[in-house]
């Protein structure tokens, strides 16, 4: 799987709230660092642990992700959500880095995002 195929799928699970595609694009092994300051969710059981929180709590997720960055086996990828979270509006955006496989799934991801009240648009030429 290709990066650009690889990231309409993660923002396709993210607005559906699909636990079992998103676990399509991980490795079994797979770290998933949602925090910097916490330990990553590790391997299928600890991602869908994870994903099936956070999901639980959004509805109406609007995702749009940016032009992957590729080298080698690294992507970087911003992304821009809007939805309701724990009952509020929010805009919720943020940043992917990525190591892939040789069989095109995920075994790294590091998130970095930002959370702000309302939903906001992108500023000009995001995802650029």
């Amino acid at each position: 799987m290709d990066a650009t195929a690889w990231v309409e799928r993660y923002r396709t699970a993210w607005e559906t709230a699909d636990t079992d595609l998103l676990l399509t694009l991980f490795t079994e092994d797979a770290s998933y660092r949602s925090d910097p300051f916490e330990e990553p969710h590790v391997g299928h059981d600890g991602i869908r642990a994870y994903w099936d929180g956070v999901t639980s709590q959004q509805r109406d997720a609007r995702v749009s992700m940016g032009r992957p960055f590729v080298d080698g086996d690294r992507v970087a990828v911003e992304w821009w959500t809007k939805m309701v979270s724990e009952g509020e509006e929010v805009t919720l955006p943020g940043c992917l880095l990525l190591r892939f496989d040789a069989d095109g799934r995920c075994s790294d991801l590091r998130e970095y995002w930002n959370f702000a009240p309302g939903l906001r648009e992108p500023f000009q030429n995001w995802g650029d």
